[in-house]
This record gives structure tokens, sequence and C-alpha cells, in this order.
């Protein structure tokens, strides 16, 4: 996400109790920012760690119905064995 597009905000009231606001207050001013950006910085994180969590489901889901052909996995596992390091 480009945050330095302008985009349309709206307001939303989260209650948080007083320790966390302490806390979030205290990493913004650490960050030099405000408790607002922190919290879009958070959500914005969350939200990207939930679809790359879905986007792995999917390809391990994709895996699972059509499973890599056993001869490329063979090659690669021989073509492993070729370049590994002499211990």
């Amino acid at each position: 996400m480009n945050y330095h597009m302008v985009m349309a905000r709206r307001e939303v009231l989260v209650q948080l109790d007083d320790d966390l606001v302490d806390r979030l207050d205290r990493v913004a001013s650490e960050q030099g920012t405000n408790r607002s950006e922190l919290l879009r910085r958070g959500a914005a994180a969350v939200l990207e760690a939930t679809e790359r969590a879905r986007a792995d489901r999917d390809l391990q889901d994709a895996y699972r119905r059509v499973p890599q052909d056993p001869a490329f996995i063979e090659s690669a596992v021989h073509l492993a064995a070729q370049t590994l390091p002499a211990w």
C-alpha cells in the first residue's frame, strides 16, 4: 500500500483499555508518529498477514489437489544432492 497517496478516511471508534493506550502512545512517540497512524499500520499489517496466510493455504490446497509429478520431485532431489557443498 502506498502511504503517500491521499486516501479518504473514515473515523472509527475503537475501545481500548488504558494500559493499551499508554503502550501505543509510548511506541508512537518513540517512532515519531501518532496513535492513529500506529493503529492504521497495525490494521494494515493484520490484513496483510491474513491475506498471505490465505494465499499460502490456497497454494497448499492446490498442491494437494494436483500433487507434484513424482519424476519432477526425484529430479529435484537428485539435483540438490549434487549441489550440496562438500563438508
